[in-house]
């Protein structure tokens, strides 16, 4: 059987996963992320914290795929969730497609993407793809049933991926309305644009840490938010992994 690739950004938004199977340290590659390996029934599972950001992000996973080709990827950590996407602080949120928050061009009529310069970043089966990577919908709507079925509030949407956190409401409401998104974080599209490029399908679960709103700290709680993520993640694992 395939493994599964599970990636985050940081060791606290894996840690959770890497204790919980008891995954080993695996030998590295020359980026230099951590890799742990470990079983879950059946399955072999792949941990790798890519580190922040999406060059990061597609380094790593670009590295991992060289090695090994998986049935599918998750992409799991935290989100900040924009006003109007009815989440809250420790819900969950899972990707129906990622969006390239920051790619396009400035102009005086107002930011434009890269579909209007022209150049799309990928192309498949006929396909353009600019700014937005669609995520595999058998994975994201298991994931909806899950969450349905043990009780616990999963919200299905876009994602948006951006260089620059938002830090006030009126930037988080911009990229709300521009994308039709429900919250941003800093990897997730670069980790569609990759599965898309070696044709892994990709599932992209976080937990919400904090609301998109003007910057308030005392109202974050990432460790909340990331304990969350993964725990679902163990519990998508065994209903869906086929373990």
């Amino acid at each position: 059987m395939a493994p599964i690739i599970i990636a985050a950004a940081t060791h606290k938004e894996l840690s959770l996963l890497v204790r919980s199977i008891g995954a080993g340290p695996e030998p590295g590659t020359r980026t230099g992320c951590e890799i742990y390996r470990g079983k879950l029934g059946s399955a072999t599972l792949f941990l790798t914290v890519t580190g922040i950001g999406k060059a990061n992000t597609a380094s790593a996973l670009t590295a991992l795929l060289e090695r090994v080709t998986p049935r599918f990827i998750i992409n799991v950590g935290c989100a900040g969730a924009y006003g109007g996407s009815g989440l809250q602080v420790g819900d969950l949120a899972v990707a129906s497609a990622e969006v390239y928050g920051d790619e396009g061009v400035l102009t005086p009529a107002g930011w434009e993407s890269l579909e209007s310069i022209g150049i799309p970043q990928v192309v498949r089966g006929g396909s353009r793809f600019f700014n937005e990577f669609p995520l595999t919908m058998l994975l994201a709507e298991q994931a909806v049933q899950l969450g349905a079925s043990q009780g616990i509030t999963v919200r299905r949407g876009r994602f948006v991926t951006v260089s620059t956190c938002s830090g006030t409401t009126a930037r988080g409401d911009d990229l709300a309305r521009r994308f039709d998104a429900i919250c941003e974080n800093m990897e997730g599209a670069a980790a569609a644009h990759v599965a898309l490029l070696y044709g892994v399908d990709c599932l992209e679960i976080r937990g919400i840490s904090n609301m998109v709103e003007d910057r308030d700290l005392s109202a974050w709680n990432i460790p909340l938010a990331v304990e969350t993520a993964q725990r679902f993640v163990l519990k998508y694992l065994e209903f869906h992994g086929g373990l």
